[in-house]
């Protein structure tokens, strides 16, 4: 079976601890709840996400050189 998380096309995908976690939400003013949202079930997550957690995720940007962006883990 193909690990898709592991595919080059994948962008890097990162749970936060919760101090990254807070400290993500102070500088943009919002809750958790205000973060967009991924699937539990989505095969590019972390083996280890479970539903309540952030996840950073840097992709390659041909105007920034990385894009990052924070999703919510839901069920």
């Amino acid at each position: 079976m193909v690990d898709v998380s592991q595919h080059e096309l994948v962008p890097e995908h990162t749970l936060l601890e919760e101090d990254e976690i807070e400290e993500v939400l102070a500088e943009y003013d919002a809750s958790r709840t205000d973060l967009p949202k991924i699937k539990r079930k989505d095969k590019a997550l972390p083996d280890d996400a479970d539903v309540g957690d952030v996840v950073k995720i840097v992709r390659d940007s041909r105007t920034t050189d990385k894009a990052v962006t924070y999703r919510l883990v839901i069920e």
